[in-house]
């Protein structure tokens, strides 16, 4: 069951949300990079890859507190 946020802890999830969307693109930025680089750095572009797929997890686990499903 999701419990709906108050106004302040909307406010805070938002904030939060958009920090780590700006750091999951800035991260994607530096995997596009290292690739055009030759790929030389391959466990650098694994670690980062990797550090994407952690804050997209953490990106829809605030979605959902702020949008729950509501079954009608």
């Amino acid at each position: 069951m999701n419990v709906s946020p108050t106004m302040a802890e909307d406010e805070v999830l938002r904030v939060e949300l958009e920090v780590l969307r700006r750091e999951h693109r800035e991260l994607d930025e530096a995997i596009l990079v290292l690739e055009a680089e030759g790929g030389r750095d391959m466990l650098g572009i694994r670690r980062r890859k990797k550090g994407k797929l952690v804050l997209k997890d953490r990106i829809r686990l605030l979605e959902d507190r702020l949008l729950p499903d509501i079954i009608a």
